[in-house]
């Protein structure tokens, strides 16, 4: 039987993975693919490439940066935001900036993705894509959700406090 503080991760991690998709994807349009000259893409369609669904990312991107060669990115929202998501009706906090790395199936290094689960924020650091699942890490800690899960991307339509 798993401990109370790893029930309460595995509750968070939907909400952490949604919030890191919503990071990801504006990172996974790289420059690399203007350098390359290939035709633009969204980063929607950049996270498709990498194995993610589009709904990791909210519907506010505003803009984002990607090195090709460290896989690091920065993922630009119009502004903070809250969502609640669907899966288990978590309440995931997006900043209006998300950091981290990028590689095929794997985000890691994430910031700026939290999730709220037993009357606590839990930071979003790392997810993956595993078959159909989804598997989010709060630090070492993981849980899996279906990707058809994210298979949208949702609107942003608060800004969230400080």
């Amino acid at each position: 039987m798993a401990n109370p503080s790893q029930s309460r991760v595995a509750l968070l991690l939907p909400v952490a993975a949604l919030l890191a998709a919503a990071l990801l994807l504006p990172l996974a349009r790289s420059d690399a693919d203007a350098d390359a000259g290939s035709t633009p893409t969204t980063a929607y369609d950049e996270l498709r490439l990498r194995g993610f669904p589009r709904g990791l990312l909210p519907a506010n991107v505003r803009g984002y940066t990607l090195d090709a060669g460290s896989g690091d990115f920065a993922v630009d929202l119009v502004s903070s935001c809250r969502i609640v998501l669907p899966a288990g009706s978590y309440l995931a906090n997006f900043n209006d900036r998300l950091t981290g790395h990028l590689d095929d199936g794997r985000i890691s290094g994430l910031s700026g993705i939290s999730v709220k689960a037993f009357f606590r924020w839990w930071s979003i650091t790392g997810i993956r894509a595993d078959g159909d699942e989804l598997v989010f890490e709060v630090g070492s800690v993981s849980a899996k959700f279906p990707a058809r899960h994210f298979n949208a991307s949702l609107e942003c339509p608060a800004k969230a406090d400080s």
